[in-house]
Order: structure tokens, then C-alpha cells, then sequence
């Protein structure tokens, strides 16, 4: 445990209507989920503790206000993954795992738990606040119907693939794919700008909406898992490209 966490003592204005939700932290180390109380609430939400996946799921049950769950993957009893997955079956609630292991990324994006962004331990808090926000803002204009529309073609067609942004459905061959909601917004921006460069910090700025407050590779993996159910052969793209030393295109 006595994960480190970056943290400084900071208070941020320009409060939005996402920042009054709740937010339930699930975390059995103590030290980690106070520090995360901590800055969403100097940021304007409200936040609520579980110590393990049991209690995780009774909390949700009990506060329908609850809007975001943070969740950590290595608890006792039920895991973070599990947890996710049980709550998929009847929610599409935004979830951010938190991981100490990075080796974990390609669990959560890469075997159906559900889970809508990760961040590995030890992150920035300006890290966090920004996943945060960015899904808050996605669940929000879902739920009250005011997502914006697209300012491109609403529906694209690239080789195999049929996007449909109104929809947020992917087909290839005709037969709907699952996708992740940041893997749809990767596929879509890339797509409706063909044959457009996009660095990996372009992508994060656009897709997540915030900057990049430091290195990391969570672009690259959500790219990979993404080749993995729109390529034939991924390690072959033929839609999601490579520029080496650049970024990411799809070729129009």
C-alpha cells in the first residue's frame, strides 16, 4: 500500500453544473482515497468512500445521486474488474479505475470490464480532475439529451466500417462492434479529419478535452485495443495507421 499520490494545495474556481455531483471513491487504501476526496472536493463535488467492492455496490444502490465512480482494481473480496462489470449489467455510470500496476491497462481496456478511463498510480491530481471532467461533461449531455451534434458528416464510411456519431455505433461488415465511449471519440476524430496527422497529446487534448499534465501511454493503449476490433489484422492495420515519430491517421 502507501501508494504515492502527487498532490498541492490548490482551490479551483469557475465551478460548472457537472462539479455538483457525487462522486463515489473506491479505494481500500485510506490514504489514497482521502487524498482523491480531497481535490474533487477543493473542485466542487461531493464525494462519497467505500473501502471495498461489497460495500461499493451497496452505496450505489443506496445514493441514486452518486454520478462517477473511482474505482481502485486491487481490493480485497471483489475486485475493481468485477465490480465494473457487475455494474454495466445495469448502468452506464462513468468509471475510472485507478491501478498501482500498469501492466493492468490492458485488462481493464481490454476485456470487457466496461470501464470508461484508467489512470495508473501514482498520477498528477490535475490528471485526475481532468478524466473527471471530461466524463462528467460525456455522461451529463447523455443523460440530458444535449450532446452536441457533430460538425462533420454524422455517419462515415472508411473500408469495412460504417461510424454513425448520432448513434455512437460502429459496424464492420455490417455487424455492430463494441466499443469503449473514448475509443468511439478516438475512431471519430481521426476519421472525420482522413488523412490528418494527430500526435498522442493532440489526441488526449481533443478526445479528453484537457491537457496533458505528463507522459504516459494511455493513448496507446486505447489505439491498440482499438485496432483490435476494427482491424483484420491488427498488427497489419489497414485503417488506423502509424505515422513513426508523428502520430495516428486513418487514410481517407
Amino acid at each position: 500500500m502507501g501508494c504515492k499520490v502527487f498532490i498541492e494545495n490548490k482551490n479551483h474556481g469557475g465551478k460548472t453544473m457537472e462539479n455538483n455531483a457525487s462522486i463515489l471513491v473506491v479505494d481500500d487504501d485510506k490514504e489514497i482515497a482521502d487524498l482523491v476526496e480531497i481535490y474533487l472536493v477543493n473542485d466542487g463535488y461531493k464525494v462519497l468512500k467505500a473501502a471495498d467492492g461489497e460495500q461499493c455496490l451497496s452505496m450505489l444502490s443506496e445514493h441514486p445521486e452518486i454520478r462517477m465512480l473511482i474505482l481502485d482494481i486491487m481490493m480485497p473480496g471483489i475486485d475493481g474488474l468485477e465490480v465494473c462489470r457487475t455494474i454495466r449489467k445495469t448502468s452506464n455510470i462513468p468509471i475510472l479505475i485507478l491501478s498501482a500496476k500498469a501492466e493492468d491497462m490492458d485488462k481493464i481496456v481490454g476485456f470487457g470490464t466496461g470501464a470508461d478511463d484508467y489512470l495508473t498510480k501514482p498520477f498528477h491530481p490535475l490528471e485526475l480532475l481532468a478524466r473527471v471532467k471530461s466524463q462528467m461533461k460525456r455522461y451529463t449531455a447523455i443523460e440530458t439529451g444535449k450532446e452536441p451534434l457533430p460538425d462533420k458528416k454524422e455517419e462515415i464510411e472508411i473500408q469495412n466500417l460504417v461510424i454513425n456519431k448520432a448513434a455512437h455505433v460502429v459496424k464492420k461488415n455490417g455487424e455492430e462492434i463494441a466499443l469503449t465511449p473514448i475509443e468511439f471519440d478516438i475512431l471519430y476524430l481521426l476519421a472525420s479529419n482522413k488523412d490528418r496527422v494527430f500526435s498522442t497529446d493532440e489526441i488526449f487534448e481533443r478526445v479528453w478535452n484537457e491537457k496533458v499534465y505528463e507522459v504516459n501511454n494511455t493513448v496507446m493503449v486505447h489505439i491498440r485495443r482499438l485496432r483490435e476490433k476494427i482491424e483484420d489484422n491488427s498488427r497489419n492495420p489497414k485503417i488506423l495507421k502509424t505515422v513513426w515519430g508523428v502520430g495516428y491517421k486513418i487514410e481517407g
